[in-house]
């Protein structure tokens, strides 16, 4: 199995990490990972994927990892989903694209309202055009908490985790989680992305009603005008895409098809991964076994 770690580039410029694994003459697959989070994240789900004949390549999404940060502070939805347009651009075939959370609002936009055509299908990881207001605000309000002040110690953030995921238990302190921890000159550890990311997002979330409406309108539209492969994947126990979301969803793009993983929450991946991979890797080969995907 063939691995590397390269770089793409975003939209204005902005260079993304990336990891490669499987045959590049495969078809691509382009995994983007939810807000707070890194290419790590689909560390299992890769692996799978490469075995099941798709190259995955899997990314730093701006400000997040071993990306650059914007500058000019440039972390708004259309921001991230200019990005996957970009990377789908400079690729040679179009890619299948999986988005987990931010990254698949990100895919919604890109290819719903930027540029229609840029990917051969797209598969949304606990996210859908009408979202939750309480999970939202857990999620942010989570990532949000510990932004300035930093953790003493990896065990000092490993015990916020466990209890922002009681379900997992407490997670080791060992390579896996200082990849997503940064140290600073003052001795405490960060979360590893940009601070201005989660004011970005928290400014968004408590505007004005009218704004978060007209969010929810265009993420709808954006869905409605979708013609390729659609698939929905939900945590069964996910308090941020509920079945009324689900429903709604189907509604404005009848092609959707769904997956619910019983038992799994917000973080599908992590909770669930054999079940995950078995359902993804069964809708791309439904629909790219003609592009490369071995049998």
């Amino acid at each position: 199995m063939t691995t590397a770690t390269t770089s793409v580039m975003g939209s204005g410029g902005i260079t993304l990490a990336a990891e490669i694994i499987g045959n590049p003459e495969a078809m691509p697959v382009l995994l983007a990972h939810g807000g707070g989070q890194t290419r790590r994240a689909w560390k299992r789900v890769t692996n799978d994927l490469a075995n099941a004949g798709f190259c995955a390549i899997a990314f730093d999404m701006r400000g997040h990892g071993d990306s650059a940060w914007s500058e000019a502070g440039a972390y708004e939805m259309l921001d991230f989903a200019n990005d996957l347009v970009a990377i789908a651009a400079k690729m040679g075939r179009k890619p299948a694209v999986v988005g987990a959370s931010l990254g698949g609002l990100a895919g919604l936009l890109a290819e719903g309202v930027l540029s229609q055509g840029s990917f051969a299908s797209l598969t949304l990881v606990d996210i859908a055009p009408r979202m939750e207001p309480d999970g939202v605000m857990r999620v942010v309000g989570f990532m949000e908490q510990h932004v300035e002040t930093g953790f003493a110690s990896p065990e000092e953030a490993a015990e916020v985790i466990a209890g922002y995921m009681p379900h997992r238990g407490r997670r080791g302190t060992g390579a896996g989680l200082r990849h997503y921890l940064r140290q600073k000159d003052d001795g405490r550890f960060y979360w590893h992305w940009d601070p201005a990311f989660i004011r970005n997002i928290m400014a968004a979330k408590r505007s004005s009603p009218e704004n978060q409406e007209h969010q929810f309108q265009t993420l709808s539209d954006a869905a409605a005008s979708l013609t390729l492969p659609l698939h929905l994947i939900r945590g069964g126990a996910s308090d941020l895409v509920s079945e009324e979301a689900v429903a709604h969803l189907m509604q404005v793009a009848p092609h959707t098809e769904y997956t619910d993983i019983a038992g799994a929450t917000h973080m599908v991946v992590g909770d669930a991964n054999d079940a995950f991979s078995a359902a993804i890797i069964q809708f791309l080969i439904r629909h790219h076994r003609s592009h490369g995907v071995v049998a």
